[in-house]
């Protein structure tokens, strides 16, 4: 399984637009993708600026259609103009 974190630091006063934003987007990557597996939304609301993504994917390949998919796509032009920062890593699961 092929495993994706995203670390993003928004604009404090875009976090809970970008929260309702990103949680559509967990959903439509979860309905319309069949190699998502799993797509995790989690934040503190004592740092409302931080928002954390845990994803898994079948493997590259699925995670590289979430990429390409027109939700996707959508949301990063969306997220870009509010988003600060964003790092993302990549990992193997090594116990399911």
């Amino acid at each position: 399984m092929y495993v994706v974190t995203v670390l993003f630091r928004v604009e404090p006063a875009q976090a809970a637009g970008f929260l309702e934003r990103v949680r559509r987007q967990a959903a439509d990557s979860l309905a319309a993708e069949p190699g998502c597996r799993r797509f995790d939304v989690c934040h503190d609301p004592a740092r409302p600026g931080i928002v954390f993504l845990y994803e898994i994917y079948d493997d590259r390949a699925a995670f590289d259609a979430h990429l390409a998919s027109h939700h996707f796509r959508a949301f990063d032009a969306e997220a870009g103009p509010v988003t600060l920062e964003k790092t993302v890593e990549t990992w193997t699961l090594a116990v399911p």
